[in-house]
């Protein structure tokens, strides 16, 4: 009788073990991922019977709030600026989760940082609802607005980003096509679907943030970089270099390169040109030499300076790295000099290396949010300039700045501001498995005034834009800059 007794005893405590074991599971260990799942109501009810912090942009422009509401959920997530800033807003979804801001930021906007924690005590103590805090971003509205009904007025697939190159404040990022993030924040679930449903089957998909989430070949926008290494390492402006149409790449089986349309640098017949003038006309096949001459080590050397190859930097939200490629041989060298091969660069990238060559080759910390405030407007955090070091030295970054201003000379286009002298260069980038069949995509990268530079911006423009395999970045691209630019300057 005992041993039956003592076997029943022994499993009843076994069993008690193993409850204890699950309770303990899922009370710390699964914890945050019972909380977190969508499915969760209760945790649904809580959050949303919360006023969630708002988005602001410069000048205290609304982009996200939480609208007061009659239903269990007591709070609605809304949108004023819908499609224009869906890219960094985001969306905060019961089914899909958060995104963009909304989920990087997502602790000061939810009342959950430890900054906010008092307050919480507080409102406890007090009865009133808790709050969340508040983001405020540096993007300008009006230059945001510009870039966007630049890009979406000719339904073009890209991006714009643009940063004032003496603080690194990130002014305008925008990438289309875009969508309105009211409908996923729907408190109806039915609605969630459809809207999630017609963007996940877009073709080209909305939900990339092709401004800080893709990377695409650089093309010609590149050589600044090249030009930046060459001037470190014997070259000067003068320098001639040579203007043939086309080169044969050395132990490649007799490829070649050549110059865009085949043309001759600067239409000279195939005499040497100025390291100038080969940048203004982007002659491919002097930049290739450029870069073999130089070599791969002091061409890496200077994109990492730049941030290319490095550790992607943290502006709030989540950024792709930038990257050189293998450069295994001497013919993949030269193609790497005009910004091909396996050179990739997020347009974001492009903008911030513009921005340190206007900002005489400081290379300032780009900052997305400006500060980050309480229920009650008062400071969490906030954000001032700050330099990560001189990335090129300042007499070569004056002789690139020079350059690029002779290279808007000769950039076509329609969008120039009269009385005004930018520095830029423009980019026609092929990619794809039959390169010269498909529409390139096209860059245009500047920055103004070029002698008090106040804007850098960058634009990619995806598959030719409207123009197809004639597209080139000054024809496409460079518009749309110049309309950014012009939109930065105009002040408020």
């Amino acid at each position: 009788m005992k041993r039956p007794l003592r076997r029943l005893g022994t499993a009843v405590i076994v069993m008690i073990g193993l409850l204890l074991a699950n309770i303990a599971y899922t009370q710390v260990i699964k914890a945050d991922d019972y909380r977190a799942d969508p499915n969760n109501k209760r945790t649904l009810v809580a959050e949303y019977s919360r006023q969630r912090g708002q988005i602001t942009a410069a000048g205290g422009v609304v982009l996200a709030r939480s609208d007061p509401v009659n239903d269990q959920y007591q709070y609605q997530r809304v949108y004023p600026g819908a499609e224009v800033y869906a890219d960094l807003t985001g969306y905060y979804s019961m089914r899909y989760g958060p995104t963009g801001l909304e989920r990087n930021q997502n602790d000061i906007l939810s009342g959950e940082s430890p900054e906010l924690i008092a307050g919480q005590l507080s409102d406890l103590i007090t009865g009133r609802d808790p709050r969340g805090g508040n983001v405020e971003l540096n993007i300008v509205p009006a230059v945001q607005q510009a870039a966007y009904s630049a890009m979406t007025d000719k339904s073009y697939v890209g991006a714009v980003v643009a940063i004032e190159p003496s603080t690194g404040k990130i002014l305008a990022m925008v990438s289309t096509p875009s969508y309105d993030p009211n409908p996923l924040a729907s408190h109806s679930d039915e609605v969630q679907r459809q809207a999630y449903n017609a963007l996940v089957n877009a073709d080209p998909s909305p939900l990339v943030n092709r401004a800080i989430g893709a990377v695409y070949p650089p093309g010609s926008t590149f050589k600044l970089v090249i030009a930046a290494a060459a001037l470190q390492n014997g070259y000067t402006p003068q320098t001639p270099v040579t203007g043939e149409s086309t080169i044969t790449l050395p132990d490649a089986g007799g490829a070649t390169l050549s110059n865009f349309g085949g043309e001759t640098c600067a239409n000279g017949g195939g005499a040497d040109v100025p390291l100038t003038e080969a940048l203004a006309f982007s002659c491919n096949t002097a930049f290739a030499q450029v870069a073999m001459a130089v070599g791969a080590v002091p061409i890496r050397k200077q994109a990492e300076a730049l941030g290319v190859d490095g550790n992607p930097i943290d502006i709030g939200m989540d950024v792709v790295g930038s990257r050189l490629g293998d450069v295994p041989d001497t013919a993949s060298l030269a193609q790497t000099g005009i910004g091909q091969r396996d050179v990739a660069v997020t347009p974001f990238q492009m903008a911030w290396i513009t921005a340190t060559i206007a900002n005489g080759g400081d290379r300032m910390v780009p900052h997305l949010i400006a500060k980050t405030t309480k229920p009650d407007l008062s400071v969490i955090s906030q954000t001032s300039p700050e330099s990560l070091g001189q990335a090129i030295p300042i007499p070569v970054a004056d002789e690139v700045r020079d350059m690029m201003i002779a290279s808007e000379q000769e950039t076509l286009g329609s969008g120039g501001i009269s009385g005004l002298t930018i520095a830029s260069k423009t980019g026609t980038a092929e990619h794809g498995n039959d390169p010269k069949n498909t529409p390139p995509h096209t860059w245009y990268t500047a920055f103004a005034p070029a002698d008090n530079p106040k804007v850098a911006v960058a634009v990619l423009v995806e598959n030719g834009g409207d123009l197809g395999l004639d597209a080139t970045g000054s024809k496409v691209a460079a518009p749309i800059g110049r309309s950014v630019i012009a939109a930065a300057l105009a002040g408020p």
